[in-house]
């Protein structure tokens, strides 16, 4: 493959990698979000700390993977947005209620702060129901042809907000102590099986909703080699739950629900990727079609060879800085 044939698959990694990212590091702190109306008014405080350091900068990777699909692919960035514009629209009207209800609640007089707390669970619940539903849409090529397509993208959009909420729980395990803990453990053993169950449905449902999908998975000698992803997902899954059950979870192992839970993130990634490659669009734009040209590609990498590690040093940075248990509010 020469160079220019294979830029668009470079954008389409780094394209993807921002995506993942920005599911996994927003993802938690939107998790967090929707666990604010469980918490008591000192609690919320704590479990606004956890986040703040991060939350606002987590949404970067998300501006960087739709800057790539605006300028690499073209083609495909006109087709996905008329899809889902809508909600499109409201992920943003739910991200900026976040960040209002965020910066509003420092300020609020007493009365007020239960109202920027709830601002806070709404933008949430609204983002990540959102992302669900375009994901949903975008696994099923934007199929319009029959009610399978609506209820699909349906079922995502239930299944993510509990997946969030069960890795957030699994962020503040990792970042709290004492009484938050054991309430951030609990909120993770109750979150658990419904994003498995949701999990087995939609993966029983993507080979039936995408003739793609099974062709891709249900093949020999692909579907022995595969099987290693399911698997994967699955034992992680199990292990998770075991090691909540378990007191060490509270101390030096706090971290294990939280990693094997971006692993299955991770491998989630790895098989929706490998069931829509070589599309951007599934069954409609390839990769090659959907870019820009080869010269227009070749400017873009030099911005991208620049802002990609200013972003992931940043990020690095602000993480290692930060690291630790969350501390008691304060706003300087």
């Amino acid at each position: 493959m020469s160079f220019d044939a294979a830029l668009p698959v470079i954008f389409m990694a780094l394209m993807g990698l921002s995506m993942l990212i920005y599911v996994i590091s927003d993802g938690y702190d939107l998790g967090v979000g929707l666990l604010m109306h469980r918490a008591t008014p000192e609690e919320k405080d704590v479990l606004i700390a956890s986040i703040g350091p991060f939350w606002d900068a987590n949404e970067t990777w998300l501006v960087l993977g739709v800057g790539i699909l605006l300028v690499a692919f073209p083609k495909a960035h006109g087709l996905v947005l008329t899809q889902l514009y809508l909600p499109v629209t409201l992920m943003l009207i739910g991200l900026i209620l976040r960040g209002v209800a965020f910066d509003f609640r420092v300020k609020a007089k007493s009365g007020a702060k239960p109202m920027w707390d709830r601002l806070f669970f709404a933008g949430s619940m609204l983002a990540s129901l959102s992302q669900g539903w375009m994901l949903g849409r975008y696994i099923s090529g934007f199929g319009d042809d029959g009610w399978n397509y609506p209820v699909f993208a349906a079922a995502i959009a239930l299944a993510l907000p509990a997946a969030y909420a069960l890795l957030g729980a699994a962020w503040l395990i990792m970042k709290t102590e004492g009484a938050l803990q054991e309430k951030a453990v609990h909120w993770a053993r109750t979150a658990w099986a419904p994003v498995v169950v949701g999990m087995l449905l939609i993966s029983l449902a993507t080979p039936w909703i995408s003739e793609t999908v099974r062709e891709r998975w249900f093949t020999l000698p692909a579907f022995i080699a595969l099987m290693v992803i399911p698997l994967a997902t699955g034992i992680a899954l199990v292990v998770t739950r075991v090691v909540l059950d378990k007191a060490i979870v509270r101390g030096a192992l706090c971290w294990l629900p939280f990693v094997l839970l971006v692993a299955v993130f991770c491998l989630g990634f790895v098989g929706l990727a490998y069931s829509i490659y070589p599309y951007v669009v599934i069954d409609r734009l390839t990769i090659w079609q959907a870019a820009s040209s080869p010269a227009a590609l070749k400017v873009i990498l030099v911005g991208v060879c620049i802002s990609v590690p200013a972003i992931a040093a940043y990020t690095v940075f602000s993480y290692r800085v930060f690291w630790g248990k969350a501390t008691e509010l304060r706003y300087g």
